[in-house]
This record gives C-alpha cells, structure tokens and sequence, in this order.
C-alpha cells in the first residue's frame, strides 16, 4: 500500500509500503476512504531531523473496515468508522474517568507503523476505538464527521476544559482550524461574548461565521490592550490557546481576568513557561487542556453532524489526492490553505 513518510523538515513523500495485518485479537484493518493534514502535523515538518527510516504521519481517519481480530465484538467488516487520534480500550481506569488519551493500553497514530495518512490502517484496540457511522449517512457529511477525529473535538475540548458557559466571555488565540473549532465550540456551549485572535482575513470571516462575535488582528501588547478594552479592562474568564508557541501562552497569562481559565490545547513547543505570581498565581488563575480527550466526547457530537447543527467541516478549504499530500503540506505551511482533506 501507499503511506506517507517523512524523512525531514520539509521532505514528505508517498512510498509503498507492508500492509497493515491483524497483530493482536483486539485490531482492526480499515481502508482509509478520508483522511488529513493536521497543524500539529507541521510541527516536525518543520523541524523532523533527518531520518532515515523515515516518520509515518497522520493522525485523523474514517475509513472501511476490512479485517476485524478475534476478540472484537461491536465493528463488522463493511462498517464506515471515525479513528480518532489517539487509541484506547474505553474501559481502563482512566478512560472510565473520560482521560482516554491515557488510557493503560493506549496510544496514539502518527510516528508509528499505524498512521492515517496512507491506503490502510490497523487500528489497536479497536472496540473501545473506532465509532461506527450510520449506514446511509451523506457523503457530504463525511468531511464533517472526519473532524470528530481530532480538529473540531480538539476545539471542543478546549473550551470544555475551561468551563465555557452561558454568560462567559471566551477568547480564542489562534485562527487556525483548532481554533476556528473553538470558537464553534464555545458558541455550542452557549458563550456570551467570543473573541477570535488571528489576522488572517479569510480565516476570521469564517471564525465570524462559527459564532465569534469579534476579531481582533494585533498581536502583542497592542492585542492585549484590544482585549483588555473589550472587556471593560476585566479580561476574559476563558481563554484558550490554540497555537502551541510561547507568545501565545504569554498573551493568555495576561487577558484572562482574576479567577479566570487558561484552556490550552495547540501542542507546546516549549517546556518551561511562567506559573508565577505575575502570571498566573497573583491572579488565581487556572491552567488546564492537554491532548483532547476524542472519544469521550465523538457519541455526542456525531448526532450534531448528522443533523446538520454543526458544519465543521468548513475548516477543509482544499481536497487533494493521497499522491499529492506533499503539496498539501506545503499550502498548509504557506498559509495558502487552512486544513487539507486528503482522499487516499
């Protein structure tokens, strides 16, 4: 099968490779029908050291189930099914308090033998895994539904995470389609006032659209006072973070208001951050987010899919074949495209 490899910052290439077998009872194989490039994915693509094997990338899937191990109970073989991120048995301990991303027999695609963007998958533990999609659904839909893999659950975790509700005011660093999700997100869980940080025009017409109810293009110490004006000087009780990158994580310590909730889910780049008095700890303010916790909350938003409440899938501005995913990436990392749908 064709799977995509990265053998360097800046080097993706689509080779043949072993197709993915059934290895423990509880697999399954899918063939890949939708996949995608994530911002996160840009991360080594900009800084991946040479690697001679080469990396397997992807992270986010539907696709059809082909093969199923002996041991797996609730998927059938022609089933269509949303991989999230990140496996898990959905039944340990930790994936029964909704911290599936550390589940004890978890893992996570990408970087491994299993990674989305390829003709094939196998998928570990697959029950507590792979959602199954109604037989019938709308093709149409299915761009939507590939978000509940990673983008707009990322989103959504993000602003679950910092307590968005009604009556709050929400800011959202980055316009990303992480963050554009957020703002959908936080819209769903009823935010009183919604402000989107990006600077990218087209990107923040489409935050407008998801429910932001203002733009603010600065950066800086020119994006603080903005906010800090748009809030009557209090800041904000929420904000989350959605880039990963150092001046993001400062610009939040300083907007979210006393007592208020910084929510982050962009990937940190760095290790050491301030937490001290003039940040965090003077303000009993609150650090929270981490990887998203997909398949603790994919039950519930698929019917939301289904019935045409959310579109998320407007984060998809391009669609190109498995063959050409180089140039995927490399229109993501320009910015001439928000997020790219992959069809292998």
């Amino acid at each position: 099968m064709r799977a995509t490899l990265m053998y360097g910052a800046g080097d993706v290439r689509v080779e043949e490779v072993a197709d993915p077998t059934i290895e423990e009872p509880t697999d399954a194989v899918i063939r890949v029908t939708y996949a995608c490039v994530c911002g996160s994915d840009l991360h080594p693509y900009h800084s991946l050291e040479h690697t001679p094997e080469g990396r397997r990338m992807g992270h986010e899937a539907i696709g059809v189930v082909e093969k199923i191990g002996e041991d797996v109970r609730t998927l059938a073989v022609g089933d269509t099914v949303i991989v999230p991120f990140a496996w898990s048995d959905n039944t340990c301990v930790f994936c029964r308090d909704g911290i599936t991303t550390s589940c004890v027999h978890g893992g996570f695609f990408d970087g491994a033998r299993s990674a989305t963007q390829a003709e094939r998958l196998r998928v570990p533990q697959a029950d507590g895994t792979a959602v199954v999609v109604p037989a019938g659904t709308d093709e149409a839909l299915m761009p939507s539904l590939l978000t509940l893999s990673d983008v707009y659950l990322t989103g959504h975790h993000a602003a679950h995470r910092g307590g968005v509700a009604p009556g709050k005011t929400v800011v959202v660093i980055g316009d990303g389609a992480v963050g554009l999700s957020a703002v959908l997100a936080s819209r769903q869980l009823g935010a009183e006032k919604i402000i989107l940080m990006g600077r990218h025009e087209a990107r923040t017409n489409l935050g407008r659209d998801f429910g932001a109810t203002h733009v603010v293009a600065e950066r800086g110490d020119e994006g603080v006072t903005r906010v800090l004006d748009l809030t009557g000087g209090e800041g904000a009780h929420v904000v989350l973070e959605a880039v990963g990158h150092m001046p993001a994580y400062e610009q939040a310590y300083r907007i979210v208001r006393p007592g208020g909730v910084i929510s982050r889910v962009g990937v940190p780049q760095y290790e050491d951050a301030p937490v001290g008095f003039t940040s965090l700890f003077g303000k009993n303010a609150t650090l929270t987010g981490g990887p998203a916790t997909i398949r603790a909350y994919i039950e519930a938003a698929l019917p939301q899919v289904l019935d045409g409440s959310i579109d998320p899938g407007r984060v998809f501005e391009r669609e190109l074949p498995l063959s050409e995913i180089a140039e995927a990436y490399r229109l993501m990392d320009s910015r001439e495209a928000l997020k790219v749908l992959i069809r292998p």
